[in-house]
């Protein structure tokens, strides 16, 4: 009797909370002929919130991976395909294909540093800027040229390592446009076209911008259609006042000196000063149903404050900002910058704000006419602390000075609550003793 072929068990895209459909593959963690164990982490993803390392259930062999890095797979689409821990390329593999040869030649080549790794990382072609773009002569056999020691190419897909191959392309000398460095078949189509192409003449014209289409997917879409139905919906305005900050500055730098293990720096002290000004003004610490033609005044303070990242801007969220203190905030704030900078914030720390605030003054900026972060009704903004002159006592001296740009929901509140609020930071700002007096 012939046996039952072994079973395939296909894992696919699974459901990533927060009303995402879609997720964009970052960095396969195994390679087809790898044993795998359940709740093994085998694929990091992108969604429009955040980094995401997948883990699969199944235990098996890898079989197959259903995409290459950099391809936007729907929620419930292919992912990764399992079979048997002792799956051969007769039984289980796709027909024609044996995976278990392939994958031992792979480590094979990355274990003597060859250019023909397949799958698995080299050296990041990012960490070697001198590498430029070399014409690989053809040689009798269409093999590619092996790369240097230590620099092997990062290639995901056989099909990408054969058009290679069949050209006689050294793939060290190709540069990758892929997610983390990897090598996509339009670098190699490019490389190649480079070479086949003609030589430019002597006297040619210098070379113009090229027309380049970036897709707008992952977090930048997320942040464009967030952006979008802001300024769609919100009838938003802006005001705006110069402060002196000399006195927060020292109030920092006292802190500093008398409590160096807490960490308090300006953005915590800002976020204490917002936290205040929205316990006088809480018309600006909510948001409009559209739907029930409602405003939601909310009973606590989610601080929401903008991190600029690797992958982008995101917008953390510092929940019950009211109940802390200023130490407390700057642990906290210190912890979440931590983790988007390193892409590990989970989707839930970057919804469910109420105000937002954000320094662009670390661009070395003064002003600015900031989009609100809907379905928020406010936004503060600071701009750089630089010396200026300014009249005080009635003579002219350097202060250090700084503007803050408020943008506010005006179905929320009139220009009278705006102008309060920002005033009122503005004088804490100008005077943190204030709020020792408001305890």
């Amino acid at each position: 009797m012939t046996a039952a072929a072994p079973a395939r068990q296909v894992f696919r895209l699974p459901d990533l909370g927060e009303g995402l459909t879609e997720a964009e593959i970052v960095e396969w963690k195994v390679a087809a002929g790898d044993t795998v164990e359940i709740d093994q982490i085998v694929v990091e993803v992108e969604t429009a919130k955040a980094a995401v390392e997948v883990p699969v259930p199944y235990a098996g062999t890898v079989l197959v991976l259903h995409a290459e890095a950099g391809t936007v797979l729907d929620v419930g689409a292919p992912l990764i395909e399992v079979g048997p821990a002792d799956a051969t390329g007769a039984t289980g593999a796709t027909p024609g294909r044996d995976v278990h040869p392939a994958a031992d030649r792979y480590r094979e080549e990355e274990q003597a540093g060859s250019g023909n790794v397949l799958i698995g990382y080299g050296t990041d072609p990012a960490t070697d800027p001198g590498r430029r773009r070399r014409s690989a002569p053809r040689p009798a056999e269409a093999a590619p040229v092996p790369a240097a020691p230590g620099h092997a190419p990062r290639v995901i897909s056989p099909l990408v390592r054969r058009i290679a191959a069949e050209h006689g392309l050294d793939l060290a000398a190709v540069t990758p446009t892929g997610p983390r460095g990897v090598i996509l078949r339009r670098d190699v189509e490019q490389a190649i076209a480079q070479e086949t192409a003609p030589p430019a003449p002597a006297a040619a014209e210098p070379a113009t911008l090229t027309t380049e289409r970036i897709p707008l997917r992952g977090l930048r879409r997320a942040v464009a259609d967030k952006l979008s139905r802001s300024r769609r919906e919100i009838p938003d305005a802006t005001t705006w006042v110069d402060v002196d900050a000399t006195g927060l500055l020292a109030a920092k730098d006292a802190l500093r000196r008398a409590h160096p293990g807490l960490g308090i720096g300006l953005l915590a002290l800002l976020a204490r000063i917002c936290v205040d000004g929205l316990r006088r003004f809480p018309e600006l610490n909510s948001s409009v149903d559209t739907d029930r033609a409602e405003i939601v005044r909310y009973g606590h303070v989610n601080l929401g404050f903008a991190a600029q990242t690797d992958r982008g801007l995101v917008v953390p969220v510092v929940r019950d900002a009211h109940l802390m203190t200023t130490a407390q905030l700057a642990a906290e704030l210190a912890r979440l910058t931590g983790l988007a900078r390193s892409g590990s914030l989970p989707p839930q720390a970057l919804t469910g704000g109420t105000f937002t605030l954000n320094n662009y003054g670390v661009f070395g900026v003064d002003g600015s006419t900031p989009i609100i972060n809907h379905p928020e009704a406010a936004l503060l903004g600071i701009g750089r602390i630089i010396d200026r002159p300014w009249v005080t006592g009635g003579a002219v001296t350097p202060r250090k000075v700084t503007q803050l740009s408020l943008a506010f929901d005006h179905r929320v509140c009139d220009g009278g609550a705006a102008g309060g609020f920002l005033r009122h930071v503005a004088d804490l700002v100008e005077d943190p003793t204030i709020l020792l007096a408001n305890v």
